[in-house]
């Protein structure tokens, strides 16, 4: 395909962050699915681009094919062809200051995109989502009785719950007027998982948010990993080396640890799932780690050395 419609004689195949690549000369190229609207392609694309062009080397970009288009249809699907230049080198920051760097550059980008960007929508998306899983995972416990789904039946209420927790106090974050330039939208990742560090970041990877989105999904692993106290501490203080948190962000950055975006992660991908054997699995790996992100949570502004109350910044309760 690559040399068909793209005139791309390649070298060797090669291996690079889980997915084939096929080389030629300082460059590797992949073939990926094009799933999405082209509308989203386009602006990770135009992201993906930027990105490349202000020092972030390792950007697997896509380039159109020989007739100018950027999606190539072969065998009756979808495809684009990604280009990478292989001669990625060690990331000089630690995780948080790079992170920060990262939203720097980012935040310079001068288009907010449409189709990729959740940048102020995180209400109404979050509620979106919650009535989605509500009534589908409902329905599809009584087609497909498992138990997983029996399971995921007892727990929805604590899901449901916590989830309208975290919308009720997002809802309540978003009357504090206390932010600062660092709170304008920035590049950021759909789930970010230390994308920085590999060899390969990809443009379907990429999003238009809150900074906040990114640093939430890093603690966000490492309470449920129940990593040490410290090293959530290090990574905040890393980031904010470069880039402060506001009183907004923290309240944004609380209310997204809040609401349960691991449990919808997971519900996804137990409805695309065809073995419910292992979604089970999943669940109840994950109800236990639910028990020690709570303490962590309860403890979050005491880990990072923030005084919530001189702050008048509000927490759960009940946890």
């Amino acid at each position: 395909m690559i040399r068909t419609y793209y005139a791309i004689q390649t070298e060797e195949k090669v291996m690079l962050d889980g997915r084939d690549g096929y080389k030629q000369d300082e460059y590797v190229y992949f073939t990926i699915s094009a799933d999405n609207k082209e509308i989203i392609h386009m602006e990770q694309a135009a992201l993906a681009y930027y990105l490349m062009e202000n020092r972030y080397s390792q950007l697997a970009v896509p380039i159109p094919n020989i007739h100018g288009d950027w999606i190539t249809k072969n065998q009756g699907s979808d495809y684009m062809v990604f280009q990478l230049r292989h001669n990625h080198s060690e990331n000089p920051y630690s995780s948080g200051a790079s992170l920060g760097n990262f939203h720097q550059v980012g935040s310079a980008y001068s288009y907010e995109p449409k189709s990729i960007s959740s940048y102020g929508q995180w209400k109404q998306l979050w509620i979106n989502k919650l009535s989605f899983f509500e009534n589908h995972i409902e329905e599809d416990s009584r087609k497909n009785p498992s138990s997983y789904y029996r399971l995921l039946m007892d727990v929805l209420p604590y899901i449901i719950g916590i989830s309208e927790n975290g919308i009720q106090y997002l809802q309540e974050s978003n009357y504090d007027h206390r932010f600062h330039e660092a709170d304008q939208g920035t590049i950021a990742f759909r789930r970010y998982s230390d994308q920085l560090s590999r060899p390969v970041i990809w443009a379907e990877d990429l999003f238009y948010d809150h900074p906040v989105r990114d640093i939430a999904e890093v603690i966000r692993f490492m309470m449920l990993n129940n990593k040490e106290t410290q090293e959530i501490g290090l990574f905040i203080n890393e980031y904010q080396s470069v880039r402060p948190l506001s009183v907004f962000s923290w309240r944004l950055l609380y209310a997204r640890l809040i609401f349960p975006i691991h449990f919808f992660d997971l519900m996804e991908r137990g409805i695309k799932r065809e073995d419910p054997e292992q979604s089970y699995i999943e669940l109840q790996s994950m109800l236990e780690k639910q028990n020690i992100y709570e303490k962590k949570l309860k403890r979050f502004f005491e880990t990072v050395n923030m005084d919530h109350e001189a702050l008048q910044i509000p927490v759960l309760h009940w946890l």
